[in-house]
């Protein structure tokens, strides 16, 4: 019996002690262990991220974080032998120093600088001069390829709805413009190559297709008469939305160097989705060079399929736009794999807290995707814009 109480009591103290143990405060004195950081690399590596295995559709945050920051040594590696052209614009930056550091990966190189201004009755100027960098015009045309090429892109800005007609109805008009644009290209200081001319989207749907196609004729060939490059930014077939066909693309060819077609913002914030769906692209391309024209794989090396270098960040106040770094930040509240949209062909995630993010941005296989795509189709890229992106993504062009 003494046996047994001993054995009883030895057993209840043991409960007592676990109970304390389980209900006690932690103590206050005792250190937690510190979470262990991430090591990000950065700078350029031995190998690139195909001979790294990071070209997977369903990358991991942590794989992102760390090694979106570097990339292979030999910049001057091209695996894209298409004709490739890299946006540049002084909101970001960043920008200028990938025109250089990866320079030999871009053919053109289109600084967002100019505007065409109207500056009273039968007066125009060329805006935005102040921004130019003459230096800077030199280094990227050091990096290569040779033959590298420096065309500003050049908008109509603030013209009113009589000062756009005035435009589309008098020659005299068209040639001061055209004059005023061939004098900012052969200025000495910086000696541009052409200009990338966005006008389409500003009046298509809005004028005549013959007036709208007059005045870019009109331009390019004073451009072409002064050997200079014109590439016109055109808008893909979308939904019902027509606004540039086979028949204004074999208009213009003879007089294009090339066309920027902008194969990105399918999505927005009353729609939230993929911001480029490979299947879309594939249409956008065919709708304008279908393979049943004669020398259909000559022609479409002049089209150059636009590459978002942004992304989308849809919230429940709507959100919007996001560049490479705002994404990583994102990314910092995200664990596991990004999601593999197949359909489109590009990847996302999302969370919930603190509050809800839905969050699409190109990855190293989406971009892939692309440039495959670009390959088979026998076109070329227009990257907008290359400050946006991360810094391996240069290794894949």
């Amino acid at each position: 019996m003494k046996f047994h109480v001993q054995s009883s009591l030895i057993v209840i103290l043991s409960c007592v002690l676990i109970l304390e143990a389980t209900l006690a405060p932690p103590d206050k004195n005792k250190k937690s262990k510190p979470a262990k950081e991430l090591k990000i690399n950065k700078g350029p590596v031995d190998r690139n991220v195909h001979d790294r295995n990071l070209v997977i559709d369903e990358p991991t945050s942590e794989s992102i974080l760390k090694e979106s920051a570097t990339y292979y040594k030999n910049t001057s590696a091209r695996l894209f032998d298409g004709p490739t052209l890299g946006f540049v614009t002084p909101w970001n930056n960043h920008g200028y120093n990938v025109a250089k550091t990866f320079g030999s990966k871009f053919d053109i190189i289109s600084p967002v600088w100019l505007q065409v201004l109207h500056k009273g009755k039968h007066k125009y100027e060329i805006g935005g001069t102040h921004d130019v960098d003459a230096k800077w015009i030199q280094d990227v045309r050091r990096a290569g390829p040779p033959g590298k090429k420096v065309l500003p892109r050049v908008m109509f800005e603030k013209f009113s709805e009589n000062d756009f007609s005035h435009v589309l109805m008098y020659e005299s008009a068209r040639d001061e413009i055209a004059e005023l644009l061939v004098q900012v290209c052969k200025n000495p200081k910086h000696k541009f190559d052409g200009i990338v001319l966005e006008v389409w989207f500003q009046l298509a749907g809005r004028v005549q297709d013959k007036h709208l196609l007059r005045l870019v004729e009109h331009l390019a060939k004073v451009l072409q008469m002064n050997n200079l490059m014109v590439v016109l930014v055109v808008p893909p077939l979308r939904d019902q939305m027509d606004f540039f066909t086979q028949k204004h693309f074999e208009a213009l060819y003879p007089l294009m160097s090339a066309f920027a077609l902008v194969t990105y913002d399918y999505s927005n914030i009353e729609r939230p989705g993929a911001n480029s769906p490979i299947k879309w692209i594939r249409r956008a391309v065919e709708h304008i060079c279908p393979d049943t024209i004669p020398n259909y794989l000559e022609k479409r090396q002049k089209v150059l399929i636009g590459m978002n270098m942004y992304g989308m960040d849809y919230t429940l106040g709507g959100g919007g736009p996001i560049t490479g770094r705002q994404f990583l930040d994102l990314l910092k509240m995200y664990k596991g794999s990004l999601n593999h949209a197949e359909e489109d062909e590009e990847n996302y995630f999302e969370f919930k807290k603190p509050s809800k993010h839905l969050v699409f941005y190109p990855t190293l296989y989406s971009i892939n995707k692309r440039i495959e795509l670009a390959k088979e189709l026998n076109t070329g890229l227009s990257l907008w814009e290359i400050g946006q992106g991360l810094e391996y993504f240069y290794d894949l062009f």
